[in-house]
């Protein structure tokens, strides 16, 4: 399943606005057919699995697969429960169950009732692999990442807002890496009359995979951007499951106030600035100091060139 979980990542962003979801079909310890949903959500994982195999040849096999198939047909095809049942592994194996009502059990069940053997894991690596739609579905907005590139104390810019560049060309080349994996990216309305940044992707081969720009600002819409007035209008994001917020300090601070940033990158240059030097953070309005402690756990860490990213998922009690 862990390996499954990793191969669903091919689906990311490009499924939207469906999950990107893996299969693997297997049979005596050997690979049959691996297949993950495909740009703009179809095919699903399990129908593009099944696709590279010929009529029979799934018989008797095990489907490990990261989300309960779907059990609702539409226009573009049928439930995946449907074309698994007649395709007749003898057993599938679920990450997580699809918290969509229109699926909801309702997928096991029929491969049940089908004769097939159902074990649900409600796996850890599977969870992750989908935590953009399973945040979608359980909270009605997409998973937001934040990211700070700064200085050791802590600054992201000179006192006249000098910021290119904090990081070099590795953090920033990982940075884009990031943009190409969410389907929308977000920053403040002072960020965006200051810098006038591009928000896009500038990876050979990834340019296409630019996210959707979002602009957090109580002023009129912009030309191809879409503006929010609030942190807690991102929901209103259609088609999103992954929000990626690139600042200000003003914009970062906003949505960790609101208690709204699932998982923080964070980029530190071997650099300092000293008190002159603009804050990477706004304020929070924290009262007691104990609020800080225990909401972060430690993630990926790596070196990038001379800098060092470390990602923080947000801790829920």
């Amino acid at each position: 399943m862990a390996a499954c979980a990793r191969l669903a990542e091919r689906a990311r962003p490009i499924s939207r606005p469906n999950p990107g979801v893996a299969a693997i079909f297997v049979r005596d310890g050997r690979v049959l057919a691996r297949g993950w949903t495909r740009e703009g959500g179809r095919p699903h994982a399990e129908a593009d699995a099944l696709s590279r195999l010929a009529d029979g040849v799934a018989r008797g096999s095990t489907l490990y697969v990261t989300l309960e198939p779907c059990a609702h047909i539409s226009d573009r095809g049928p439930a995946c429960s449907d074309i698994i049942s007649a395709a007749r592994p003898a057993r599938v194996v679920i990450g997580q169950h699809d918290p969509d009502p229109r699926t909801a059990g309702s997928g096991i069940a029929r491969l049940e009732k089908a004769g097939i053997a159902v074990t649900a894991l409600e796996d850890e690596h599977s969870a992750r692999s989908l935590v953009g739609y399973l945040t979608r579905q359980r909270k009605g907005r997409p998973y937001v990442t934040l990211k700070l590139a700064q200085s050791l104390d802590g600054c992201l810019a000179l006192a006249d807002g000098t910021s290119q560049w904090i990081t070099g060309p590795q953090a920033r080349a990982h940075c884009h890496a990031m943009r190409a994996r969410n389907d929308a990216i977000l920053v403040g309305g002072a960020t965006w009359r200051a810098d006038k940044p591009k928000l896009n992707v500038r990876l050979p081969g990834l340019e296409k995979r630019s996210p959707d720009r979002v602009l957090l600002t109580r002023g009129v819409q912009q030309d191809g951007v879409r503006v929010i007035n609030a942190p807690e209008q991102i929901g209103q994001i259609e088609g999103a499951h992954f929000l990626y917020i690139e600042g200000g300090a003003a914009t970062a601070a906003s949505f960790l106030a609101a208690d709204l940033v699932d998982e923080l990158h964070l980029y530190e240059a071997p650099i300092v600035i000293g008190g002159d030097g603009m804050n990477s953070l706004g304020a929070l309005g924290l009262a007691d100091l104990s609020a800080a402690h225990g909401r972060w756990r430690r993630g990926e860490t790596r070196q990038l060139g001379s800098d060092r990213f470390t990602a923080y998922l947000r801790q829920h009690s």
